[in-house]
């Protein structure tokens, strides 16, 4: 038995039909088009309004599509995470909610918590977990509903963020030199006083007191994050370009986590990679944390070809950071889009 290695063979996506464009926007907060695409280069976004409906609704959306889109037998699935930072609940975990609804009767479920970079890690561990040999397929699902997190009385914020969520089927193979091939990934623990949320945990658990003072939102100093985000990003990619002894003429896409146009913009620049190699669809959909790298190659998977030197890298709260190279496995053009 050769060498085993993990490669993405399908991608499914969900993103609500409800868009919350700039113009909307500016009717419920100080804010207009203008300065929101100056600043953060985000013109819409997909807001998840049906009462009763959470992080595992989309996460299962996205995850029917793929396996609808891949043919995948549900009964051949191993394992199957989610990664979030808006779980449905404390608990049970919204991975327990996902596999329930999808039936499937042979995997194991658990969630994944990394803020911005959740798939980013995830896809590390499950490609892990595949090249150890003792698991053949794992879906891999990015997923958030941050518009449960956001006070649309904040301007600084509530521009930036949206809902919805993707999934990857992640199998093994020995074929050689394709798939997941290595990452750089580091946690600082320096970020929690710049990027987070003041209650509703166990040192600030939920009261009267911060309902009241509305300590359930998100919090974020801007200017901190963007810098950390924009040094960490771009310094990852040149390291993992450096071990892997890639040119930028090597690299045929760079898959970022979608924050801010500016940071994209600023990440490409310092790591000497032209813009038309980086995937970016955070015009139209915004933040959504975890779900902006699948989404993404959801959205760009017809350009991908086997073979294509991918690197994928993100920014989230803690600080959570890095980057990893994939090569891609198969030509998206070839594959079903159902959207």
């Amino acid at each position: 038995m050769g060498k085993i290695n993990a490669i993405i063979t399908g991608i499914g996506g969900y993103v609500p039909d409800y868009i919350l464009n700039n113009e909307e926007l500016s009717r419920m907060v100080d804010t207009n088009d203008e300065w929101i695409m100056a600043r953060v280069g985000i013109k819409e976004r997909r807001i998840l309004t049906e009462e009763g409906l959470g992080t595992s609704y989309m996460a299962r959306k996205a995850a029917k599509q793929l396996i609808q889109k891949t043919g995948v037998d549900p009964d051949t699935i191993d394992a199957l995470i989610v990664t979030t930072t808006t779980p449905d609940y404390k608990f049970p975990s919204t991975a327990s909610i996902v596999i329930g609804k999808l039936g499937l009767k042979n995997a194991f479920a658990f969630d994944f918590e990394a803020a911005c970079c959740g798939f980013l890690y995830s896809l590390d561990v499950a490609a892990s977990m595949i090249q150890s040999g003792r698991y053949k397929r794992i879906v891999v699902i990015g997923a958030d509903k941050m518009s449960s997190l956001v006070d649309y009385t904040d301007r600084a914020t509530c521009v930036l963020f949206g809902d919805g969520a993707a999934a990857v089927l992640l199998e093994a193979t020995e074929e050689e030199n394709i798939g997941y091939q290595n990452s750089f990934l580091r946690t600082d623990g320096i970020g929690l006083p710049f990027l987070h949320m003041k209650a509703g945990g166990s040192v600030c658990p939920t009261s009267q007191f911060t309902v009241d003072h509305r300590l359930h939102y998100l919090y974020q100093e801007g200017r901190t994050v963007f810098r950390y985000a924009v040094t960490d990003m771009s310094n990852d990619v040149m390291k993992v370009m450096e071990a892997n002894n890639l040119t930028a003429d090597d690299v045929k896409w760079v898959v970022p986590h979608e924050a801010n146009l500016r940071i994209i913009e600023a990440v490409t620049k310092r790591a000497g990679l032209p813009m038309d190699k980086v995937a970016v669809n955070i015009d139209h959909y915004g933040n959504t944390s975890a779900a902006t790298i699948p989404l993404a190659l959801w959205d760009y998977e017809s350009q991908l070809n086997k073979g294509d030197n991918i690197i994928f890298t993100a920014f989230g709260a803690g600080f959570v950071h890095g980057a990893s190279f994939y090569k891609w496995a198969y030509d998206g053009a070839k594959a079903v889009t159902k959207k």
